[in-house]
């Protein structure tokens, strides 16, 4: 995963153009996608955890069949590249996660030949939706994005409390790459040294600014200087440091 760097425009181009080369093609076209289905919002937006955030990113957002098409096949894509196939169900915590876990199941049926089995939890009742979490199972977890790691901290008990599973790992849409609610390491590692099982997601906000930063899409520049500034200073506040 890439760590967020500071550049100014003039040494800005061969490093975009180095991260580019090897980004692989799913994820620039990921980036695209989250824009163009008015999922990934740049502006001026409290968050949850009272941080100010020049952008927000908001899966409930993906509203029609195709959308929720393309968005299972970039989560199957990254889980295959991350984790593997060796895993019997993908896990989709409340709200958001359900849809997730379906659409992503459906996608790695067709993209791999794998038949994988969906689980989420209903956050009223307490009980599960989908399949039932059997011993031996082997889980990865699915989210929209993290910020603070709360919801894992509700459903990962929830998951290892109904079997004797393993949790394999999780995948998230946007690494927010901030840190978290420990105020050191980003949420992503704080749910990794908690919990013991890998994270990660699809693309970084650092693959995000280096794939948009001065380049059009939808028929627009997206990151000019301004917005860049911006993000800038809301790293320098709530970025992960080396």
């Amino acid at each position: 995963m890439l760590e967020y760097t500071q550049y100014n425009n003039n040494s800005a181009k061969p490093h975009i153009q180095e991260v580019l080369d090897t980004m692989e093609a799913y994820k620039q076209e990921f980036i695209d996608f989250m824009v163009e289905s008015d999922v990934l919002k740049f502006g001026d937006f409290t968050l949850k955890s009272g941080r100010k955030s020049p952008f927000f990113m908001n899966a409930g957002a993906y509203v029609t069949g195709t959308q929720l098409m393309r968005l299972g096949e970039y989560y199957a894509k990254a889980i295959h590249e991350t984790y593997g196939d060796d895993f019997d169900v993908l896990f989709g915590p409340a709200y958001k996660g359900i849809p997730i876990s379906v659409v992503t199941a459906v996608a790695y049926a067709k993209l791999y030949g794998k038949e994988v089995r969906y689980c989420s939890d209903r956050k009223e009742e307490g009980s599960f939706l989908g399949s039932k979490l059997k011993d031996g199972d082997r889980v990865i977890m699915i989210e929209d994005v993290t910020t603070s790691g709360k919801s894992m901290e509700e459903t990962v008990p929830k998951v290892r409390g109904a079997a004797d599973v393993t949790i394999i790992g999780l995948m998230v849409s946007l690494n927010r790459m901030e840190v978290g609610l420990g105020g050191k390491v980003s949420a992503l590692d704080e749910i990794k040294e908690r919990y013991g099982f890998e994270t990660s997601a699809i693309v970084s906000m650092a693959d995000v600014v280096e794939h948009l930063y001065n380049k059009e899409c939808e028929g627009r520049v997206v990151i000019d200087d301004k917005l860049k500034a911006a993000i800038d200073t809301y790293y320098e506040q709530y970025g992960v440091r080396n």
